[in-house]
């Protein structure tokens, strides 16, 4: 018996919402795993079945689940998925036509500023890296024992709607962190949205892909280009040896890659939304006005009252 399209989604974090909608557009069901019953109650009113980590039992869900998404990071004690969900998941291998798990290019390490591909050694230079690079060996281990269909993807740095750097520009609070050679891969998350999309309707188990567009930048251009689009004065300038800056943003900084997304044109056939941080950001800011005229537009007005 063929299963009706259904995604759990493990940590339905902030890429898995932006692929929610292209799929339920199709008619799929979605269930999507929280620890919170507040964010149970925002994933309901969006058309996604919640359901509580830890507080229901996962084989009926699993039972009738054909797609899993799993976007929970790891620690340092393991992936969080496996580590509850892990028996399920290999009982209802049999039945799942793809499985898709979010890792990151820190997988890579720092290259110095040097082409990544997916072919490269692993060779992370941060924990975080390290605990990614564990967890997708863990994955590949489930999948080589129970044939489960796993694909792995590669994300560079996330933008999109919420996360662009106008406010910080706007607020006076973005600074130009300058460290010679750094460069970083970035992502809109519309195109995590659909080549997620694309690799579920070609499913290609054991295929690994690196997301991320066509334009390695400085940070620093990305600050100065929101800021032209703002028009607004270019943000203040540091230097990265005297910035203050708490330990994780530092530990962005402490690689310096560019990363190749050949393969996910190649293969998945994607032609990217946002090939570039210039294009993703026009993007961005063109959404936030609309969306500031149409608030505008739907407050109440002012009336003078009858005497």
């Amino acid at each position: 018996m063929t299963l009706p399209p259904h995604l759990v989604s493990f940590g339905h974090g902030y890429s898995a919402r932006a692929l929610a909608p292209l799929l339920l557009a199709k008619g799929w069901q979605i269930t999507g795993t929280t620890r919170d019953p507040g964010t149970a109650n925002a994933l309901r009113a969006t058309g996604i079945t919640p359901f509580l980590w830890g507080d229901q039992d996962p084989a009926p869900l699993l039972a009738s689940a054909t797609h899993l998404l799993i976007s929970a990071a790891p620690s340092a004690t393991g992936d969080p998925t496996l580590e509850t969900f892990g028996p399920s998941i290999a009982a209802a291998a049999p039945q799942l036509s793809w499985v898709g798990y979010l890792s990151t290019t820190g997988v890579y390490g720092d290259h110095g500023g040097a082409w990544v591909d997916e072919d490269t050694p692993l060779t992370p230079s941060t924990t975080r890296g390290a605990h990614r690079v564990m967890a997708e060996a863990a994955w590949r281990d489930l999948a080589r024992r129970t044939g489960l269909p796993l694909h792995i993807f590669r994300l560079a740095g996330i933008y999109g709607p919420g996360r662009g750097p106008f406010a910080k520009v706007r607020a006076g609070s973005a600074r130009q962190i300058i460290k010679p050679g750094q460069v970083f891969s970035r992502i809109h998350v519309a195109d995590i949205a659909q080549a997620l999309h694309a690799s579920i309707h070609a499913p290609a188990p054991g295929a690994i892909y690196n997301l991320c567009d066509n334009d390695p930048a400085p940070p620093q251009d990305v600050l100065a280009y929101a800021a032209q689009l703002l028009n607004l004065p270019p943000p203040p300038v540091e230097a990265w040896e005297e910035a203050e800056m708490t330990p994780m943003a530092r530990s962005f900084y402490a690689e310096s890659k560019r990363v190749h997304n050949d393969r996910i044109k190649r293969d998945l056939g994607l032609r990217l939304l946002f090939p570039d941080y210039r294009s993703g950001l026009r993007s961005l800011l063109s959404e936030e006005q609309a969306t500031s005229r149409a608030a505008a537009q739907n407050s109440p007005t002012k009336t003078t009252p009858l005497a």
